[in-house]
């Protein structure tokens, strides 16, 4: 049995194909499935200050060689200044981390004024105390995504925690529980 190459093909969406869904309602749709909350963080390499950006939509890739991905919107002021580095943080935030949450989704560069984080142990970056869980990354790719980025970022360290992670859905931060087990 022979292998097949993957090979990705440009997106490119006709303008009736643009307009034949209503955006609203897209994402109206699109906010009936639960998506964890991740914090994306960097030390900026020109000024050696902390960077941060939330994303609802990081997700694990491949396992050989372990990749993961997230998408930031093309009019990010964050992401630039993560990314000079090449390298980034993912802390998985806990259900008890609305704070940072909203800390990193506000517009200015203090986000991390009166917010609990240490330096990550590989890239020096901000992991969050308590999330529950965190990688260290490198990024490999970056692929267009419409009026996104799509990051491509490879694993090179991580830890998880023992806390419930923190979910978006249909508009509202909350908690996730695990079924009683029968």
């Amino acid at each position: 049995m022979s292998a097949t190459t993957f090979a990705p093909t440009a997106f490119a969406p006709t303008a009736e194909a643009e307009s034949a869904v209503d955006q609203r309602l897209f994402r109206d749709v699109m906010g009936h499935l639960p998506t964890g909350v991740a914090a994306v963080t960097g030390i900026e390499t020109e000024t050696g200050k902390p960077a941060g950006m939330i994303v609802g939509t990081f997700q694990s890739l491949s396992l050989a060689p372990a990749l993961v991905t997230f998408s930031v919107d093309r009019s990010s002021t964050s992401w630039p200044r993560i990314r000079t580095s090449g390298r980034f943080s993912i802390s998985v935030l806990a259900e008890h981390q609305t704070d940072v949450c909203r800390a990193l989704s506000r517009k200015g560069d203090d986000k991390f004024a009166g917010v609990d984080w240490v330096p990550s142990p590989e890239n020096a970056a901000p992991h969050f105390r308590g999330a529950a869980a965190w990688l260290d990354c490198e990024t490999v790719q970056e692929l267009d995504g419409g009026d996104h980025v799509i990051v491509v970022g490879r694993v090179l360290y991580m830890e998880a925690g023992s806390t419930e992670p923190l979910v978006f859905h249909r508009g509202r931060l909350g908690g996730y529980r695990a079924p009683a087990a029968a």
